[in-house]
């Protein structure tokens, strides 16, 4: 088989385009991919616990947490002891990240959509089946 009829190769060079064309779009804000995702779950759902952002994020645990402490140090995110349980830490945007975040998400809507320029409405539709279909 010749690599490019391979679907590996395909979904692996597919994920290389789109991680530099998203980073691209929000090296402006000095964060990395994986930071704008986080970024953007957390703008979603402001101070839940860290054990649920990872949920989210499909993340794991250590990968997690040195991400969440590279956004603290920025002073993006924050942690909090969870009131009603002691073993769990909340996770919540600063306001220095509230405002990066709302500008994310206008960047990324706008990046998603010339992202996916080339196809038409029902492909992209498709391609987010396919997707969320192979993920799981």
């Amino acid at each position: 088989m010749k690599p490019e009829d391979c679907i590996f190769f395909q979904l692996a060079k597919t994920s290389q385009s789109a991680t530099r064309f998203w980073a691209g779009k929000i090296n402006k804000f000095n964060i990395t991919a994986v930071q704008g995702m986080i970024i953007n779950f957390l703008f979603a759902s402001d101070l839940i616990t860290s054990s649920e952002l990872g949920k989210r994020t499909l993340l794991d645990s250590a990968t997690l947490t040195g991400i969440l402490d590279r956004l603290e140090a920025s002073g993006i995110v924050e942690r909090k002891q969870h009131p009603e349980d002691r073993r769990a830490i909340l996770v919540g945007l600063t306001d220095k990240g509230k405002e990066i975040a709302a500008e994310l998400r206008k960047t990324a809507e706008k990046a998603n959509k010339d992202f996916l320029a080339s196809l038409s409405t029902q492909q992209k539709n498709m391609l987010k089946d396919i997707l969320t279909i192979l993920r799981k």
